[in-house]
């Protein structure tokens, strides 16, 4: 079939806007709140409009309603809350409730699919069961919480065909259990997740190594889902795939659209699905399988994390507002705007991605025509087998779901489809988990 001559515009000028919006005095103002509740431990004081989580959750509560209300009500916003007994793990030395706080922007044509970004309500010192003393958790984590909160206020004014969810979770420093218990929610109901930008810590740029560094981020994403089957397993064996999950597509989509939009702002993608031998709430989404990354600064100092307030030979310990570096955490959450946006507004990726090519010139991929009235056409991926990042790519128009790319060896590379939308945003790249029929080669 003839391709026909229709392509899509190369950038989204929203985009541009988008990531400029974020504002670095709000994100101020937001941070500073959150620390004077005094400390946000899960396990601190919950019936105090002053101090502690509960006052902590009630203000981005009412945050999050201020915002619906300023775009005649279009967010959803509640509470999902769950009972932790005591001993379930060493750091919940009592029943206590952990209590997410959702704020949901329902998509226009796919209200059950989301893609969300969150941050951490709560903070910690030394001691992870130390719910009295103050535990500013400034950067860590307030600055998220306060990206989350920029962001929903920066897209609100926007509509998008895919639900947007913005979230604080709770229950992070004690093991995870917010995130957990939200995956869950959202496995047993049936949400369609695209991906989860998990936002710990975007507020420092001075780091442990002397490094000072406001023109770089950090994206954290596992290879490929911890629940594959041994079949896909024995596909990543013999035709690739063992760096080309859900998650590790949804990294490189965050580095392509700080690229394109963001001014002075490089991502750098790691290739673990934490820093070294540590979590954070996108390994829970990660372990019901869903696609998710942590998104942070590059350089993290450790002196002003999980640290009592203290002085010791002329060094000063905890994580106070002063060392908060607002600009970057605006520039941060910029990124996550056009990523959400960007996603919410593309058209759903391709399923059923097929490949076949063995012992010939040429490489073929086929898929399941995706039905969406803005979908203009699919763009196929390549790129070398040791390369990070997508080099290579060609535009198909909506008509055709079977392409072979001419005198492209399938064994030398690794490739991909995503939809395009006719305002230029894109799906994530799907990789190709099954075999074209060997009869048609």
């Amino acid at each position: 079939m003839a391709q026909v001559n229709t392509l899509p515009p190369s950038f989204d000028p929203r985009l541009y806007d988008i990531a400029e919006a974020p504002s670095a005095e709000r994100i101020q103002q937001d941070i500073q709140k959150l620390v004077s509740f005094g400390t946000r431990s899960t396990l601190s004081d919950t019936l105090s409009n002053t101090r502690g989580i509960g006052a902590a959750r009630r203000w981005i509560k009412e945050e999050f309603d201020r915002i619906s209300k300023s775009c005649s009500g279009c967010l959803e916003v509640s509470y999902q809350r769950q009972l932790v007994p005591a001993q379930t793990n060493a750091r919940f030395p009592k029943d206590t409730w952990v209590v997410n706080v959702l704020a949901i922007q329902r998509g226009t044509r796919y209200p059950n699919r989301y893609v969300i970004m969150s941050g951490d309500i709560d903070s910690r010192v030394t001691d992870p069961v130390n719910g009295q003393s103050d535990s500013p958790g400034a950067n860590d984590n307030a600055s998220g919480m306060a990206g989350t909160i920029e962001a929903a206020r920066v897209l609100s004014k926007y509509k998008f065909p895919t639900s947007i969810i913005y979230v604080g979770l709770s229950g992070e420093e004690q093991g995870l259990f917010g995130g957990q218990y939200m995956a869950k929610v959202a496995k047993e109901t049936g949400w369609d997740i695209v991906g989860v930008l998990n936002n710990d810590m975007i507020g420092n740029i001075e780091g442990i190594d002397g490094v000072v560094d406001n023109t770089t981020f950090r994206v954290f994403s596992e290879p490929t889902p911890v629940n594959d089957d041994e079949q896909a397993r024995t596909w990543n064996r013999f035709y690739g795939g063992e760096v080309d999950g859900p998650s590790r597509q949804l990294a490189r989509y965050i580095d392509r659209v700080t690229d394109m939009y963001c001014r002075n702002l490089d991502a750098i993608l790691i290739y673990r699905l934490d820093r070294f031998g540590r979590g954070g709430h996108h390994r829970p989404f990660n372990d019901a399988g869903f696609a998710g990354v942590r998104v942070m600064e590059t350089h993290e100092h450790y002196d002003r994390q999980h640290q009592d307030l203290r002085e010791e030979n002329g060094i000063k310990y905890g994580d106070v507002i002063e060392k908060v570096n607002f600009d970057y955490a605006a520039k941060l959450t910029g990124v996550n705007a056009i990523t959400l946006a960007a996603l919410a507004w593309a058209p759903p990726a391709p399923q059923q991605v097929m490949i076949g090519g063995a012992v010939q010139p040429s490489t073929r991929l086929k898929w399941e025509a995706v039905n969406d009235p803005d979908l203009i056409g699919y763009k196929i991926y390549w790129r070398d087998t040791t390369a990070p990042q997508w080099q290579y790519s060609k535009f198909i128009d909506k008509s055709i779901t079977d392409f072979t790319l001419q005198n492209v060896v399938i064994d030398n590379y690794l490739f991909g489809v995503a939809s395009v939308g006719k305002d230029g945003n894109e799906s994530v790249v799907a990789y190709p988990r099954t075999l074209i029929s060997r009869g048609l080669r």
